[in-house]
């Protein structure tokens, strides 16, 4: 289905839960976030619906997120749902890879080819002080479990001046012996800390100024890149710096059962508790207006929300 400006949108992002175990200062800042209520949360069956009736209108990709998706009890059984929709072609997840390691011979089973893992520093100090936990050789062990599994994974790292900018080549390095995908992703004014945000923005345009490299263009929200010899890829997400609203073909469920057709604006559109045929309207309206684009170099984002509650 298209929206009012022409847009196809054919990709739902679903949160499943606003939980997380890691506290990231520009996710949940240094208050945390209000976390909703069990008896608030869709169930997998509602989202499952949801996803039916999304594919009728034309989603055929679906990324599970959070949160972190896996803090949630029983969510192998929401990927077997979803994977007997019919019209989606494509299942991923978005984890910060703390909790999946023993889930991942099951998600390749049910055919889930991609995994996204937010890692923002490589380097266990930096990455205990930023999530408040200390589990950095975990990710590790599932990122290296997944590769071996033959997932397409990508790392998302979110730019941080003064934080993780020395390790970019780091980050890079690990694309040139292994088929991975880095994702460097400009840090955005939204959440619970929007100073923080904007006192440590960096734009990713110059990171590969150092490298020779072919641009495959792009692929969604990312320019993609390929080092001369490495093995992997390099993404730039430059949500700021470039715009890339009129290409975005996405909308967003949260755990709490609202449509969010932009993930910057404050309109969310309620599901939970609505009839089928109710949904089946909503959600035909929530597409049709997408809103056109964003306006975060303006004023911030407008989003009442913080990503762990959205869903990143």
């Amino acid at each position: 289905m298209k929206d009012q400006f022409g847009r196809e949108i054919s990709y739902l992002r679903i949160s499943v839960t606003d939980r997380c175990n890691f506290r990231c200062k520009y996710c949940i800042g240094d208050d945390g976030v209000d976390l909703l209520k069990h008896e608030d949360i869709l169930s997998y069956e509602e989202i499952k619906e949801i996803a039916e009736i999304c594919a009728d209108f034309g989603i055929k990709k679906i990324r599970v997120t959070g949160g972190e998706p896996f803090v949630r009890r029983g969510l192998l059984n929401l990927f077997e749902m979803l994977t007997k929709i019919d019209g989606i072609e494509d299942i991923g997840v978005t984890t910060n890879g703390s909790k999946i390691y023993d889930k991942l011979e099951r998600l390749r089973e049910l055919g889930i080819k991609r995994i996204n893992f937010s890692l923002d520093t490589l380097d266990r100090d930096k990455f205990r002080q930023i999530t408040k936990v200390d589990c950095l050789n975990e990710v590790k062990k599932s990122i290296n479990k997944a590769l071996e599994l033959g997932f397409r994974v990508k790392i998302n790292t979110v730019l941080i001046k003064g934080f993780n900018d020395k390790e970019v080549d780091d980050f890079i390095s690990l694309t040139k012996d292994r088929d991975l995908e880095v994702r460097f992703i400009e840090l955005m004014p939204i959440g619970k800390d929007l100073d923080f945000d904007r006192e440590n923005f960096m734009e990713v345009s110059s990171l590969l100024k150092n490298y020779s490299y072919e641009d495959l263009s792009y692929d969604g929200v990312a320019r993609i890149y390929k080092i001369d010899s490495y093995k992997g890829r390099v993404g730039l997400i430059s949500p700021l710096s470039h715009k890339f609203c009129t290409s975005c073909d996405k909308i967003r469920l949260t755990s709490d059962g609202k449509i969010k057709a932009c993930l910057h604006s404050k309109e969310e559109i309620r599901l939970k508790g609505l009839s089928r045929e109710e949904k089946i309207e909503t959600i035909k309206r929530a597409i049709f207006s997408k809103p056109k684009r964003h306006y975060l170099n303006n004023k911030g984002s407008e989003s009442l929300r913080s990503m762990s509650s959205i869903g990143g």
